[in-house]
């Protein structure tokens, strides 16, 4: 194949973002799947277990290595879910709080360099066909299963 198909332009480009992510989360001792679970937690009212997955697109597998791992350096902290008695809430610990403030500051400092060297033209197409991608691959208009 001569032309780059769209899935090795999506790969690919994802592929050197996790890598930039894992580069940057690494200087504080950390991870891109740490870093984005850390966002993905309420930091003031905590996030059910059972949400964090779907929130984030993981697996159950390897939620649970990445918040055993969060649970071991003192990021997050497991507490019983008041309005579900067989629940477990995710909270952020108050050092969990700052590196959920340094991953933040990661993901919006990336997004902020691709605004100011993409036009916002460009970046208004690229979500609509990213939308679309989504939407084809969610509505099963690719792979039909018939």
């Amino acid at each position: 194949m001569k032309e780059k198909t769209i899935d090795y332009i999506l790969r690919s480009t994802w592929m050197s973002v996790i890598k930039m992510y894992n580069e940057e989360a690494g200087k504080k001792g950390s991870t891109m799947a740490t870093g984005f679970a850390l966002i993905s937690i309420d930091p003031e009212d905590g996030t059910p277990s059972t949400a964090l997955g779907p929130k984030m697109g993981m697996e159950a597998t390897s939620l649970s290595r990445t918040l055993k791992a969060m649970e071991e350096k003192g990021l997050i902290e497991r507490r019983p879910n008041p309005e579900d008695g067989r629940g477990v809430l995710i909270h952020l610990t108050p050092f969990g709080k700052e590196m959920r403030d340094f991953s933040k500051g990661v993901v919006l400092g990336f997004d902020e360099a691709v605004k100011k060297n993409v036009p916002a033209e460009e970046l208004q197409i690229f979500r609509k066909v990213a939308n679309t991608i989504n939407e084809l691959i969610n509505s099963k208009k690719i792979y039909n299963s018939e």
